[in-house]
């Protein structure tokens, strides 16, 4: 009987399917990676550190990340895969116990003019169906109030090829949408500067065209000389007025040149289409500076604004259209929606209040429905793509964060912390790659990469504890509980940058003097005022430059020698001495392997299966052709120059055969933003989000300016590497710049001379002026959230 008991009493075996609570990485090589294997808990919170470009995202996003979703991917039939990204095969021995992979990253939301928060996160989906129901006087279906969607009338007959074939006569059907037919659904207009367009002296074939890539030696030559409808060797100015409206309006037409088939179209209705319905900030440099200097963008007169047609705007809940609603703050918006009470659309309406409320936990209440998606910051965007997340029944999958925290306050990251602790609460395994104190300390399990970036990277430092990472002797441990002192004495400044009234978005009549010569941070809750004020009243004067959070564009072909602008010099260096021209020593010109085109790789496309990626035979993967290689400079020829570090190259342009002056000044910034490490041909989709602020801020630093703004410098470094970056600060300061930082890391607040701090909320709740100061003025007054945020970190 007692044994029976003894029995009763013992807990069960436990289940085999229990037994599978690890996910094992063996012999990761992706990228800097060398032969990492990590074992990393499920069902628990893991953040990733080490500095930037040791390896962090190669192991998270590159490897486990991506071949999660690639086997996803191939769970679908091969028709479906057709249309769906081709994801590779991640460089790994082994990978056991993959769940499902969700990524919430920092790339912006994308840049299209016609996309707003509302859309990206589906809230003016349900507000348009809650109008089409709900508003009065009723215009039509949802497609009615979409600024996306223009009203459409037909009439005639529709046939359909069925049995005997049915006929219906459709008489003046009209497809409602709520597109406002002025300004296409874009809220401006646009007036064209036809001086900044041409030259009126000269003819075509004399280069009389000014707008950028409209040469006459290419395509566009082709078709204006090949159209009939003007004389190419006649000046624009003796033009009649049909062939100036030809060259200016014509509508696109079917042409035939030399037996091609080719499409005419006047220059205003091309430049409409090829430069002005896309996002000016998402344009190369030579067309944006062609677009502002060219085009004067004014808001709509028949909308305001508003992108929708008056018949949208006409209908109304409680006295509001969906524009008004569109254009509260999220917050407001969701204390409106409560004062509803429709029993017919109760689901609908719990849905959205779910979604709006969910804005507001994540700390994104003061943001707009109609705010542009790609005005958002790095750190907005990653989450407004989160709130989706919130409140999903799905569990045991793997939710993948890249710096949560970037662009939150202090006094905001608790509150992401508490997101991130509720998601693996609820069985789900999150991986979060991080630099922040706070959320490292939240950790239940840590994996330290390094020791140091690139090729001195790539190796597993420390897997453990919080605890046990702050005792160990790595670089993240021996900087994890790292805190600034204020600063004996600080800088004086005798002149300012005097704004008055400043009423940009949520600011409200701000007056302030921003001192030069000195270093002045910007400071306070994300959502205050801080981008706002210098946006709207600083930036786009004489002698400001503005180094921004946005992401740098490039291909597999763009490295850090094209997109700093060092490969010119380099270039050039090359063909003086061995008397050739520079052109044989790109890559992408002249010089490049005939085989391979100059990609150093050679894809083959398996139809339905992976397509495989195999280095290039001929070049062996250094990209130039091999009489290029013959041609050297100081003893190296151009594939070893570009395989240099720059720390290498540095040394190499500053002596000797290669001197280099050109080259070695851009090398030194290079270097004094810490990437001393990074390879000089690295392919740029290889580079962390950390190097490529760095490298966005080396070459933005040759820009020639009096006072220098940075948007969070600090995005993507490790704790180890502010030190350096403060210093490069120092030094723009003490060369007779005036430096203005709009920051939330106290390390830099501390380092400040000045201090600006706007609040004291988000929203409409900030907008203000709450301190202005020196850091000391501030920890002592503690009047402030970063007043209380600072004096807790500088006492600790």
């Amino acid at each position: 009987m007692s044994k029976a008991k003894r029995t009763a009493t013992q807990s069960p075996a436990p289940h085999v399917a229990d037994s599978h609570d690890l996910i094992r990485v063996q012999g990761a090589r992706e990228n800097n990676l060398k032969d990492v294997s990590v074992e990393i808990p499920k069902r628990r919170l893991t953040v990733f550190t080490g500095v930037s470009g040791s390896g962090k995202s190669s192991l998270v996003f590159g490897t486990i990340a991506a071949e999660s979703q690639r086997m996803i991917n191939e769970t679908y039939s091969a028709f479906v895969q057709g249309f769906m990204p081709t994801l590779a095969r991640p460089e790994v021995d082994l990978l056991e116990g993959l769940t499902t992979a969700i990524i919430v990253d920092q790339e912006r939301m994308g840049s299209n003019p016609r996309s707003t928060v509302g859309t990206a996160t589906d809230a003016n989906a349900m507000l348009r169906i809650l109008f089409s129901r709900l508003g009065k006087p009723h215009v039509g279906p949802p497609t009615a109030f979409s600024f996306n969607v223009p009203t459409r009338t037909a009439s005639g007959v529709m046939k359909t090829d069925k049995g005997q074939g049915e006929k219906t006569v459709v008489r003046n059907a009209v497809y409602q949408g709520g597109m406002c037919p002025r300004c296409e659904g874009m809220g401006n207009v646009n007036d064209i500067d036809l001086t900044a367009l041409y030259d009126d002296s000269k003819s075509l074939n004399d280069g009389a065209l000014t707008i950028p890539g409209y040469s006459m030696d290419g395509w566009y030559g082709r078709i204006f000389r090949g159209s009939g409808y003007f004389d190419p060797d006649k000046p624009i100015r003796k033009y009649t007025k049909k062939e100036l409206h030809d060259l200016l309006y014509r509508e696109p037409t079917k042409i035939k040149v030399d037996g091609i088939n080719l499409t005419y179209s006047g220059l205003i209705p091309q430049i409409q289409k090829s430069f002005l319905s896309k996002d000016v900030d998402a344009m190369q440099p030579h067309i944006r500076a062609f677009v502002e200097r060219s085009v004067t963008f004014t808001t709509c007169p028949d909308c305001d604004g508003t992108r929708l047609s008056k018949e949208a705007r006409s209908s109304k809940i409680k006295g509001k259209n969906i524009a008004d609603v569109c254009s509260m703050q999220i917050s407001d918006l969701a204390q409106w929606l409560r004062g509803l009470d429709q029993p017919a659309v109760a689901p609908l309406l719990a849905g959205l209040q779910h979604l709006l409320d969910s804005f507001a936990d994540i700390g994104l209440g003061y943001l707009s429905l109609d705010r542009p998606a790609g005005t958002l910051s790095g750190g907005e965007a990653q989450r407004t793509k989160m709130i989706r997340h919130l409140g999903s029944s799905l569990t045991d999958v793997t939710y993948v964060f890249d710096e949560p925290t970037i662009g939150l306050h202090p006094h905001d990251i608790q509150r992401m912390n508490n997101l991130l602790v509720q998601l693996r609460d609820k069985g789900n395994t999150v991986l979060v790659v991080e630099h922040k104190p706070e959320t490292i300390a939240i950790a239940d399990h840590v994996v330290d990469l390094g020791p140091g970036a690139g090729t001195a990277g790539g190796t597993v430092c420390f897997e453990g504890t919080v605890d046990g990472l702050r005792g160990s002797d790595t670089t993240t441990g021996r900087h994890l509980d790292d805190r600034a002192t204020l600063k004996d004495s600080v800088r004086s400044s005798s002149e300012a940058l005097k704004v008055r009234g400043a009423s940009t978005h949520n600011l409200q009549k701000v007056n302030v003097d921003i001192p030069l010569g000195v270093l002045c941070v910007l400071t306070g809750v994300a959502g205050s005022g801080k981008s706002s004020l210098i946006n709207g009243s600083v930036a786009g004067s004489d002698g400001v430059v503005v180094i921004d959070q946005g992401a740098i564009r490039g291909s597999r072909r763009s490295n850090p020698a094209t997109y700093t602008g060092l490969l010119d010099p380099i270039r050039k260096a090359f063909a003086k001495a061995n008397a050739v021209k520079p052109a044989l020593f790109s890559s992408n010109s002249q010089g490049a392997c005939p085989a391979c085109n100059g990609a150093g790789v050679i894809y083959t496309d398996l139809g339905i299966m992976d397509t495989v990626e195999s280095p290039c035979e001929e070049c062996e993967g250094r990209r130039f052709q091999a009489s290029v290689l013959e041609y050297t400079l100081g003893g190296r020829n151009i594939a070893e120059v570009l395989a240099m570090s720059v720390t290498e190259a540095e040394e190499f342009f500053a002596d000797g055969e290669a001197h280099t002056p050109a080259a070695h000044k851009i090398l030194d910034r290079l270097a004094d933003v810490g990437l001393g490490y990074l390879s000089l041909g690295q392919p740029l989709t290889t580079l962390s989000g950390g190097e490529r602020q760095r490298l966005k801020l080396a070459t933005q630093m040759a820009e020639k300016g009096d006072v220098y703004i940075l948007d969070e410098p600090t995005t993507g470094l490790h704790l180890a590497d502010v030190e350096q970056l403060l210093g490069l600060l120092d030094r723009l300061v003490d060369s007779g710049k005036s430096v203005i930082v709009i920051e939330h890391h106290q390390a830099v607040m501390a380092h400040a001379d000045w201090i600006i701090d706007l609040g004291p909320g988000a929203g409409h709740e900030g907008g203000r002026i709450v301190f202005e100061g020196t850091p000391a003025e501030l920890v002592a007054d503690r009047s402030t959230l970063t007043g209380e945020h600072l004096a807790a970190y500088v006492a600790t």
